[in-house]
């Protein structure tokens, strides 16, 4: 049921939510028959179909009814407690007025009006992986999709959670685990690996939703000796155990038929000595045809990363205007301290900017890629360098508003020193770290596409979540130990509520029985919103 709360001072009273009907009543009650291809690729205002809402990584909705001048009005409609332990990073899929979404090993399906559990689905027989989060589900047909820490894909029966089959799609004893939030693509499931702490190959692959069989897979760095990029590798052995892991879910431009896939850090980690080279595709933003998993184009976000500042970050898709002339663009807030926008027809750099003040770089290349400053690589004195490993942002996604033509992005400006502990001529792993420092107040950072500026930027006193943007003029973002809205033109606060706990995934927003919600995690919590007006 809601529960009506008011808020005072930003103040969330507590609810307790009505006792759940036996599971037979709730897996008769689910009422969602699936996802059809259609219906992701032209979401409905009624869904949240996919991880970033649809193809585009924009994390933007058309829906209106919440406003920036009514959102102080929204009141707590719901909170759902999770019955095992976990925090939700995962972003839910709302399908059919039900809510989809993971922590490790664990799949929910919750009704998107009442948060009345329908089922609960736990992977029993995990033998382990790390259990650092799982970003969520993937939803075709009658199936919803989700990979377990140790690499298996599993598909589930959509009204009652039951398991379908399990097929592993990366190798626990190889030290890779799963994390990744499927995409459904035309007739394929797009995934990748996680894992970057030690040197096994990376890659993307598209698997059967029928039966999880592999149909292609692309590796982020050379395998054999002929495969671009092998040039900017020492030795092809370098290159086979490079690394560039693909942890997060993947954009798509259905016209271009294009994949968008943003890459990880390369091996060692820190130590560079025997890894000179631009490391490709490491660190990089690469387009892929999605029948085929061939390379179409790449830029490098960090070429010869040696901070582990992986490129992961959402390539976000949309069209807009530069120089007068209208242009299919794709943008990146990169965790290295970078902005870019680039012609996502060829991958060629429009905008090379920084969003936060960096030491690291000298300039631009050619192609508006980074130029590495040698002095501020890792050192065995040590090198003060901004931004520190967790970089200027990271796993959190961003978004962008073609209403305000303003990307939005969660920022951290940090200084570390940074060293070198394996000076050998052939160091492992991380063979080097970074150690200490200032940071400034983290900040919530609009910038104009077109130029590079930032047009505002706002003190964020809440945790590493996902935005959110609404037709409404309303930005939703975490906020001190709870759920914050902000005018999306001006960054003006409007709206706070706290949770218990600051947000730790990506806010998703829907309409259901003419009302509009908004849903976030807080920790083992979920929490809606609606706007009773």
């Amino acid at each position: 049921m809601r529960v009506p709360v008011y808020f005072g001072a930003a103040a969330l009273l507590s609810a307790t939510l009505a006792a759940q009907p036996p599971p037979a009543q709730r897996a008769a009650a689910a009422g969602s028959s699936g996802l059809t291809l259609a219906q992701i690729e032209k979401p409905s205002i009624d869904s949240w179909p996919t991880y970033n809402g649809d193809y585009s990584g924009r994390r933007f909705s058309t829906l209106t009814k919440i406003t920036a001048a009514n959102v102080k009005h929204l009141s707590l409609s719901w909170i759902y407690d999770l019955p095992a332990a976990g925090t939700i990073k995962a972003t839910p899929l709302q399908v059919g007025g039900i809510l989809y979404f993971t922590t490790p090993n664990h799949v929910y399906a919750v009704d998107a009006r009442t948060a009345r559990e329908v089922w609960h689905y736990t992977f029993s027989r995990s033998r382990g992986g790390i259990q650092i989060g799982n970003r969520g589900v993937a939803i075709l047909g009658g199936t919803v999709y989700f990979v377990t820490t140790d690499c298996n894909l599993v598909a589930l029966d959509i009204k009652t959670g039951a398991e379908k089959w399990a097929k592993e799609f990366c190798s626990l004893e190889m030290m890779y685990y799963g994390s990744v939030a499927p995409v459904v693509i035309k007739d394929k499931l797009i995934l990748g690996p996680s894992g970057d702490d030690l040197d096994v190959p990376a890659y993307l692959e598209a698997r059967s939703p029928e039966n999880g069989d592999l149909i292609w897979r692309w590796y982020v760095t050379p395998q054999k000796e002929g495969d671009p990029g092998l040039e900017t590798w020492p030795t092809l052995d370098m290159a086979i155990h490079g690394g560039g892991m693909t942890w997060q879910p993947v954009t798509y431009d259905p016209e271009l038929n294009h994949i968008y896939v943003t890459t990880g850090n390369p091996q060692p980690v820190v130590a560079f000595k025997n890894r000179e080279g631009a490391n490709l595709y490491t660190a990089s933003i690469v387009a892929l045809d999605a029948d085929t998993g061939k390379m179409v184009w790449y830029f490098q976000a960090s070429p010869h990363d040696t901070h582990d500042w992986d490129a992961t970050q959402a390539a976000v898709v949309f069209d807009g205007t530069i120089n007068g002339q209208p242009r299919k663009l794709l943008a990146q807030a990169s965790r290295n301290g970078q902005f870019f926008v680039m012609d996502r027809t060829n991958g060629k750099a429009i905008v090379s900017s920084e969003y936060i003040k960096t030491n690291w770089l000298l300039d631009y290349d050619a192609k508006g890629q980074p130029i590495p400053n040698p002095e501020k690589r890792p050192q065995i004195a040590g090198a003060l360098v901004t931004p520190n490993q967790g970089g200027a942002t990271n796993w959190y996604p961003p978004s962008f508003s073609p209403q305000t033509g303003l990307f939005y992005v969660n920022a951290t400006r940090a200084f570390s020193v940074w060293y070198i502990y394996d000076a050998s001529e052939n160091p492992m792993g991380w063979g080097g770290t970074d150690r200490g420092g200032y940071a400034e107040q983290p900040q919530l950072k609009a910038i104009n596409y077109k130029t590079g500026r930032i047009r505002w930027s706002i003190p964020r006193y809440g945790g590493n979540s996902g935005i959110l943007t609404t037709a409404g003029n309303v930005l939703f973002n975490a906020a001190a130990g709870g759920l914050g809205a902000y005018n999306a033109t001006t960054g003006e606060p409007l709206w706070n509520a706290r949770l218990g706990n600051s947000v730790t995934n990506g806010p998703i927003t829907y309409e259901l029985d003419g009302l509009q919600y908004v849903v976030a995690g807080a920790g083992n919590r979920l929490v809606a919103f609606v706007l009773n007006q």
